[in-house]
């Protein structure tokens, strides 16, 4: 038990607040940023598959973002490997 509860309170706000910018953050970039190679408007565009209930499949360019989350977590689970034995 803690002698102020007032830490309590920023406990939680530290760890709130990181993971709301995180999210939205992370939607942006899911939102607008991709490759951009010659086709990326058409596949954009281009639906492939229809679902019922009106859900469209489409072939779209992976995200940018997505790219650079996977590619830290690699980095540091090997880093965290190399430098935790």
């Amino acid at each position: 038990m803690r002698f102020f509860t007032l830490l309590n309170l920023q406990d939680v706000i530290l760890a709130i607040f990181p993971t709301l910018m995180f999210i939205l953050v992370f939607g942006l970039g899911l939102a607008y940023a991709h490759w951009h190679t010659g086709d990326s408007e058409k596949r954009m565009d281009r639906v492939t598959h229809r679902y019922p209930d009106g859900i469209e499949d489409r072939d779209a360019p992976f995200p940018l973002v997505l790219v650079l989350i996977i590619a830290g977590t690699v980095i540091w689970a090997f880093f965290y490997i190399l430098f935790s034995v």
